[in-house]
């Protein structure tokens, strides 16, 4: 069966992000770690090589370490300066560096301490902290912190989703 290109849904930013919204991506973010570990419970070092569509398990897992700790530098620069232009980075090569392949149990603690710090920031901000911005070089995009949220507690469904999913379809 063909992997779904979203298992947990399209992103579908949200035009009226409130506080309620926020606090949402917030426990989003907090509970990741913890859905990790859910997600690849028991699973063997072979299972953990198995792929979704181009990643496997643990590369999926590396991957979200590495998106989400450059997520939290975006947001610490958009604090810091008036509309940084963030620092883009090749997902595919970092996924095939040797790293990506460490077993998940060095990387979901990553993720835990650092959606910790990410997400006692957030509920530290303003409600015009959220306005603020960062540029994307590739494409252009704008990103305010509200819409970056979103997307990032969305990444981490996405992925977790994935690795559902494979379970799922395997009957692991």
């Amino acid at each position: 069966m063909t992997p779904p290109k979203h298992p947990a849904g399209e992103h579908q930013p949200n035009p009226n992000p409130t506080p309620e919204s926020r606090a949402a991506c917030v426990a989003q973010l907090e509970s990741l770690a913890d859905q990790l570990v859910a997600a690849v419970a028991g699973l063997d070092a072979d299972q953990l090589g198995t792929k979704y569509v181009n990643w496997t398990i643990r590369q999926i897992i590396a991957h979200l370490a590495d998106s989400h700790a450059n997520a939290f530098i975006r947001f610490k620069w958009a604090l810091t300066e008036d509309h940084p232009t963030i620092k883009a980075y090749k997902q595919w090569e970092w996924s095939q560096l040797p790293d990506g392949d460490l077993d998940p149990s060095l990387s979901i603690p990553l993720i835990a301490a650092l959606h910790a710090r990410w997400a006692y920031l957030v509920k530290q901000l303003r409600p015009k902290d959220f306005a603020k911005t960062f540029l994307h070089p590739e494409g252009g995009k704008v990103y305010t912190l509200d819409s970056a949220l979103e997307m990032y507690a969305w990444h981490g469904r996405h992925h977790t989703a994935q690795i559902t999913w494979i379970r799922q379809n395997r009957g692991w």
